[in-house]
């Protein structure tokens, strides 16, 4: 849901502008509307979470996912379009919050960087399916999101209507799976937290729920203040989560699953050929998020997100300088791709989404979900998650004016520089977290 909630715009973005006779910069706010609504469900889940516990969480943001899929479908205006997609955006921040820390609480170490992962797995299959439901209504209605579909109603309307099965299939499934045992634990049900343990654990449960209870705090539920250091001033790991979280946004990644449509059409390929080369977009996302399971747990954290920072620079950059120097369209105003232009576009940024897909993309919510300790997880997950949102609406809503004002060469160069600080940041502030208990932290 979160995956697909979030790209589920991409194939719409041009039928939406043109709707409601939007501006580039309204154009932008509206698509990003949604990461505002996911900075704040983001910093109220971790507190909810602790008083309501994780499951009930993901019932609440099944509820409001499936709300805004109907909403964003029957909008008449771009304002109401904006609430509906807000109001989603809120369900994708309470899921991006709860997920990382669920499944940090529920998994045993040996195998909590692999489970951690397949939330990014998870991600990229929803992103997918939005991407190829996007296409297959757009083949439907002639190959544009304008034209009708069912019922003489927008192709672009049914993409976001697309989504009310799988938000309902979500909050079924959340209420299949057991309540996180450090919840339990800190509400005092220690019976049912050994349950749980001796089902997804095994071996001395009793010693686990003890180990948990001495690290857990029970005067009191977490708070924001446990966030702030004695001298004032955040926490040094809560700078840390705050900094992989701004920088797995400005590296640019959302303007690939947001914006992709609209980015290569800028270049020059038809409307459908340009959703396809996003559904492909899509599947190599996928393909790399395997080698992400597959290695996380063996090669560690900190080498894959170095990998990645260094691919991510090189690629960047090069889709920087193509873009840059591509001739321009005299009827469009737009950068065209010809020749072998366009293939070492094509090529640099999926070799981009590869590098991201097994390094910044599922390492940075693995991280997230270890480095905090179990006192301040919750609220520096929420605070962390939060300044994500906001990185992203930043990054976003900035793309289509960058877009038309300065060109796609200079959007993609301040990505590049993102990407060539995040080598220094993992380098000086990453610590290897391979094969810790959550307690050790």
């Amino acid at each position: 849901m979160f995956g697909f909630d979030t790209a589920v715009i991409n194939g719409a973005v041009g039928a939406l502008q043109k709707a409601y006779n939007a501006t580039s910069g309204m154009t932008g706010f509206a698509v990003s509307s949604a990461l505002l609504g996911s900075a704040l469900g983001a910093f109220f889940a971790g507190p909810l979470a602790d008083r309501q516990g994780r499951i009930k969480t993901m019932a609440m943001a099944s509820v409001l996912f499936t709300l805004s899929a109907i909403g964003s479908g029957m909008a008449f205006g771009i304002w109401d379009f904006i609430f509906w997609r807000a109001l989603g955006g809120i369900a994708v921040g309470m899921a991006s919050v709860i997920a990382p820390a669920y499944i940090a609480e529920v998994a045993p170490a040996h195998l909590r960087g692999r489970l951690g992962s397949l939330q990014q797995m998870a991600i990229v299959v929803g992103i997918f399916i939005a991407l190829l439901s996007d296409y297959f209504i757009a083949l439907g209605a002639g190959g544009s999101a304008e034209a009708p579909f069912w019922f003489g109603v927008s192709a672009w309307r049914w993409m976001f209507w697309s989504e009310i099965p799988p938000a309902i299939l979500y909050g079924v499934a959340a209420l299949m799976i057991p309540e996180s045992p450090r919840y339990l634990v800190a509400q005092g049900q220690d019976r049912k937290a050994a349950d749980v343990l001796a089902k997804v654990v095994g071996g001395d449960v009793l010693s686990k729920v003890e180990e948990i209870r001495q690290t857990v705090n029970m005067e009191r539920k977490p708070q924001f203040s446990d966030l702030l250091s004695r001298r004032g001033g955040l926490l040094p790991i809560v700078w840390v989560g705050m900094g992989l979280s701004i920088l797995q946004q400005f590296v640019g990644i959302n303007v690939i699953f947001y914006y992709s449509s609209i980015l290569w059409q800028a270049v020059g390929f038809s409307e459908r050929d340009s959703l396809l080369i996003t559904v492909i977009t899509g599947i190599v996302n996928i393909v790399t998020t395997f080698i992400a399971i597959a290695t996380v747990d063996k090669f560690g954290r900190k080498p894959l997100l170095l990998l990645g920072s260094i691919g991510m620079t090189v690629t960047l950059g090069t889709l920087a300088l193509v873009f840059g120097n591509a001739a321009i369209d005299p009827a469009t105003g737009n950068p065209s791709l010809t020749g072998s232009a366009g293939i070492i576009a094509l090529l640099a940024a999926n070799l981009y989404v590869v590098f991201f897909g097994f390094s910044w993309g599922p390492i940075v919510w693995v991280l997230l979900g270890e480095i905090f300790n179990n006192k301040i997880r919750a609220a520096a997950l929420s605070l962390a998650a939060s300044i994500q949102w906001i990185a992203n609406f930043i990054v976003s809503t900035t793309f289509p004016p960058l877009l038309n004002t300065f060109g796609l060469g200079s959007a993609y160069g301040i990505y590049t520089i993102a990407a060539a600080i995040s080598i220094f940041f993992v380098a000086l502030f990453i610590k290897e977290t391979k094969g810790k208990e959550l307690e050790e932290m």
